[in-house]
């Protein structure tokens, strides 16, 4: 019924619909029926039949900003003029649909902005259009400058009677914002000499130029001046160079991780990144200067940075947030200065629980190989019994299958699964633990105490291990036996008694220790071998560094995890028996040699390798969708993109009626603060 309600004059209508069809994998975009459903639910107009959401009350209660009564109504008057192109305060549904497929645009924020500016709608710009959105600034209203120089003759004509196009536009309104910056300097710049005060250079980037500064930048302003030698007067050259090097931090990481081989934790001398810089040219030496001048201010790291150095200086960027999916997302504390002891305490329970989840999935997973594991590792030689059951692993498995069945490979599982919760969560849970403590005040973590911290996690493990994997290896071994009694967990529990329970715990401190010291530090550092260029991991980069990881984890520590099997099994009539971890070490290498220490090391590794990646997978996943922040450390990686300084700044789009390219409109409207630096009045002045 909608159908040709209103004529639309976005201006190029066709290309939205070709860019759309090739950019569907980014944003989804919403049905007409889901469009329309919701639509329907803010409409509060009628005419003529036909219902319209009032433009005002779509940014306030449909989009959810400038929503206060004393919100300033030029304003919103303004930024409503995106979506009613008709201009007469109401939208149509067409003009919210067709603002829908706008928002799902790989070059939306661009677009949008345009479609500010063009407040004709005729898909053009003229000098006076540009003019009366840009007097309604917070920046011109503080600085009215000159809108009248030869830059914006060079745009609009010397009569300044040209149009500008959507392409034009674009570069346009890039070029605008490093003139007005090279205007405002002028204005302060009273005597024509060049140079400004410090204390000048603070208020025009704070006044012009505040959507680049993150909060460590903003407040080194002062020392930064002048190239931080206490240095009273800023100038020009250098005025610009600070401003282009904030514009190009994405381009400055680019060189740095050129410089240290995709490292992220490798200190880059000045030296280095110099000559790294030859290949981008675009970075300046006074560029370069700033920038370890800069890194210098916040993290006093005297001629060296890192990459997490740089995260700290580069702006925000205005579509980090449209990606973020979550399931749940709670905020326990307003600022990490309010992590009290109760917080932390809610912190480890909440990775304590996660940890178990995930604990449960990945030994599900890789059940089957760690029962053939246990029954090669437990196989011995040098004894009267008879032949090797069992030629290899694969052999191993097509027997437990004739034998015992498809089920017979999950032998022991119930009595795992409940073992290995609490035994994967105290693993998680005291490395992430022990890792907060044991972090830099600049967010570092050395490798010396990233192995620290795997090994306490090892330790706190055997607490929750040892019981476990006794009562798991009697059971797995069981079916070798035929038998008419039928072994359950229980009778097994029964039979060895509390201390018997950690029979071979010391062996098992031995493997688990080693094992987490390696397999911790490892999983992080190929963890960041493979993020992306923004510092992202994809699940898929996340599975194959816990897999990775996995396997110089779990071979190093076979022949520890031989022995434990060796105590923690019952010899059968026959079968040498041990003394304690030395005596059955000697007696292996005795009766089997050398070798007999690395049994299973492959069924191991196939093993440990799958599990600890799908543990840590799904540990790392689990955080990103049930999102509770305690002020503490995530995750690296877990942010694909992060959310934004700007308008909205602090405002989530949890809107639930924000479908389809929806999802991306508060994002974007902040970019347009965040990356061109149109700030508009939130509060109405008064009179």
């Amino acid at each position: 019924m909608f159908t040709g309600m209103r004529n639309l004059t976005w201006g190029f209508r066709p290309k939205i619909a070709h860019c759309q069809e090739a950019h569907n994998g980014y944003l989804k975009r919403a049905t007409t029926e889901q469009l329309l459903e919701v639509f329907n639910k803010y409409a509060t107009v009628e005419k003529q039949g036909e219902k319209y959401i009032n433009s005002v009350d779509f940014l306030k209660n449909y989009i959810g900003i400038l929503n206060e009564p004393s919100s300033d109504l030029d304003s919103l008057r303004l930024l409503s003029g995106i979506v009613d192109t008709n201009k007469d305060g109401l939208i149509s549904f067409a003009e919210f649909q067709a603002f829908e497929s706008l928002l799902s645009e790989p070059d939306a924020l661009y677009k949008v902005a345009f479609h500010l500016f063009d407040i004709n709608g005729n898909g053009e710009i003229s000098y006076d259009e540009f003019v009366f959105v840009i007097k309604k600034t917070e920046l011109y209203l503080k600085i009215p400058f000159n809108l009248d120089s030869q830059f914006m003759k060079l745009y609009f004509g010397e009569k300044k009677n040209r149009l500008i196009n959507y392409s034009e536009f674009a570069q346009f309104l890039h070029d605008f914002h490093e003139e007005c910056g090279t205007e405002i300097f002028r204005i302060f710049d009273k005597s024509g000499s060049g140079f400004i005060s410090a204390n000048d250079f603070q208020e025009i980037m704070l006044l012009s130029k505040s959507h680049l500064l993150t909060s460590g930048v903003r407040d080194n302003l002062l020392p930064a001046a002048g190239g931080g030698q206490g240095v009273h007067r800023v100038s020009f050259p250098y005025f610009m160079a600070f401003i282009s090097l904030l514009n190009n931090m994405e381009l400055v990481k680019r060189i740095y991780l050129n410089a240290s081989n995709e490292n992220r934790n490798r200190e880059v001398t000045k030296d280095e990144f110099l000559y790294s810089t030859q290949v981008m040219s675009q970075i300046t030496p006074l560029e370069v200067d700033i920038l370890f001048t800069l890194c210098h201010l916040l993290h006093q790291r005297a001629g060296k940075i890192i990459y997490n150095d740089l995260q700290s200086i580069t702006p925000e960027q205005y579509y980090k947030e449209i990606h973020n999916r979550r399931i749940a997302e709670i905020h326990a504390v307003s600022s990490p200065s309010d992590r009290g002891v109760f917080i932390q305490v809610l912190e480890s329970l909440y990775r304590f629980t996660l940890g178990s989840i995930s604990g449960a999935i990945g030994a599900t997973a890789v059940y089957p190989i760690d029962l053939v594991k246990t029954r090669m590792q437990n196989q011995r030689a040098g004894s009267f019994i008879g032949e090797l059951m069992y030629r290899n692993s694969f052999d191993c498995f097509k027997k437990v299958i004739r034998h015992e069945g498809i089920f017979g490979l999950y032998r022991g599982l119930l009595p795992q699964l409940i073992g290995v919760a609490p035994e994967k969560a105290a693993k998680l849970t005291v490395n992430d633990l022990v890792r907060d403590k044991l972090r830099q005040e600049n967010g570092d973590l050395a490798v010396p105490s990233e192995i620290i911290a795997g090994a306490c996690a090892g330790f706190s493990q055997v607490i929750f291990t040892n019981p476990l994997e006794i009562v798991k290896i009697r059971l797995q071994v069981a079916g070798e036996i035929a038998s008419t009694k039928k072994l359950s967990a229980i009778t097994v529990i029964k039979e060895l008694g509390f201390f018997g329970l950690y029979k071979g715990a010391k062996a098992c401190f031995l493997r688990d220790i080693p094992f987490s010291a390696i397999y911790f530090p490892a999983y992080n550092h190929v963890k960041q071998a493979f993020a992306d260029e923004k510092g992202y991991n994809h699940p898929l980069s996340l599975l194959a560094a816990g897999c990775i990881a996995g396997v110089p984890a779990a071979s190093l520590v076979t022949p520890a995890d031989v022995i434990k099997t060796r105590l923690q099994v019952v010899a059968r009539k026959g079968q040498t028996t041990y003394n304690g971890l030395v005596d059955c070490a000697m007696k292996i290498y005795n009766e089997e040699g050398p070798r007999a220490f690395w049994k299973g090391t492959g069924a191991r590794v196939f093993r440990s390798s799958p599990q600890f990646g799908v543990t840590l997978l799904s540990y790392e996943i689990l955080q990103r969708l049930f999102y509770v922040d305690f002020g503490g450390s995530r995750p690296s990686g877990s942010e694909k993109l992060v959310s934004v300084q700007g308008a909205g700044d602090g405002i989530t789009p949890s809107n639930p009626d924000h479908i389809g390219g929806y999802h991306a409109v508060l994002p974007i409207l902040e970019g347009i603060e965040s990356k061109f630096g149109l700030v508009f009045p939130k509060i109405k002045s008064e009179k």
